[in-house]
């Protein structure tokens, strides 16, 4: 009886470990298969003969992206728009979040600033009154057209803002009578415990930045300050470009051995890389930053 119970225990742990083990092959699966088409020739690329190792090795569509001094541009370009926009974000949320929290006592106009974002939320002014604002403000050609369009994120508002009301009322009732501000209860109390919350939301944050390219070919017209997106966009353009015959023949033949697929994959790959540094960090927080104190009645 014994040895079937413990038989029955190995074999559960062996079915959960290869369903773990599936289930991390599928996740990986197509990231090593994006890796294997940008290192591969266009030809095998096209012809869909790559999955997990690349044929026809080449660096060609990492040679296409590196060795351009545009690329260094865009790529500082992206990097200046996730300090200052991901900053502002998290300025701009925790300011807005931490009123919306308090009750209709503590705020007497709380329930109508809400419905204003949940409205702001649902409905969009559309891009062509969004373009003549951002253009009647001079902010095209600007760091800032890309920024201040997205400054609060509702979502991430909201998100926050039900973290904070989740805090017991006990805490900050204990920091007022000891005179703190509210200034004081948000910075001293409210971020502290909040950091799985404000790590997820930064997450959002630069990712969101990061990846994002449309803003770019609307409101950027000056190729110098393109961020990275837009210029890995661009490369795609170009080579649809060579397929119908626009361009040099010095760029056709450092075109030849490129293909959509393969740099797109590259395209992929470049901008996996900062979010795949930058993520452990907030995974850490994620993980160890819990609740920091408690109140025992």
């Amino acid at each position: 009886m014994i040895e079937s119970k413990t038989l029955g225990a190995r074999m559960g742990k062996f079915t959960v470990y290869f369903l773990l083990i599936l289930a991390a092959f599928i996740s990986l699966a197509p990231i090593v298969n994006t890796v294997a088409l940008s290192f591969s020739d266009s030809a095998a690329a096209s012809a869909g003969n790559v999955y997990f190792w690349p044929k026809g090795f080449t660096f060609a569509s990492y040679e296409k992206i590196l060795n351009d001094d545009a690329f260094i541009s865009a790529f500082m370009v992206s990097v200046k728009r996730v300090i200052l926009g991901g900053g502002l974000n998290m300025l701009l949320c925790i300011l807005m979040a931490f009123p919306l929290s308090r009750n209709t006592k503590q705020f007497k106009y709380r329930n109508f600033y809400m419905w204003f974002l949940m409205f702001t939320m649902i409905f969009s002014g559309g891009i062509v009154p969004t373009y003549i604002i951002i253009s009647k403000l001079g902010l095209i050609n600007s760091i800032w057209a890309l920024v201040l369009p997205g400054a609060v994120p509702v979502f991430n508002v909201i998100l926050l803002m039900n973290f904070f009301r989740g805090i017991p009322d006990s805490l900050e009732e204990a920091a007022v009578i000891d005179g703190a501000s509210p200034l004081t209860v948000l910075w001293k109390i409210f971020l502290p415990i909040s950091l799985p919350s404000l790590a997820t939301i930064a997450l959002f944050t630069i990712v969101a930045h990061w990846n994002s390219f449309f803003d770019g070919l609307i409101y950027i017209n000056d190729q110098n300050k393109i961020p990275l997106q837009t210029y890995l966009q661009q490369l795609v353009i170009q080579t649809q470009q060579a397929a119908q015959g626009q361009l040099s023949s010095d760029e056709l033949i450092a075109l030849s051995k490129l293909s959509t697929i393969t740099l797109n994959a590259a395209k992929i790959l470049v901008s996996m890389i900062p979010i795949l540094l930058v993520y452990p960090f907030l995974q850490r927080y994620l993980i160890h930053g819990l609740v920091l104190g408690s109140v025992k009645e």
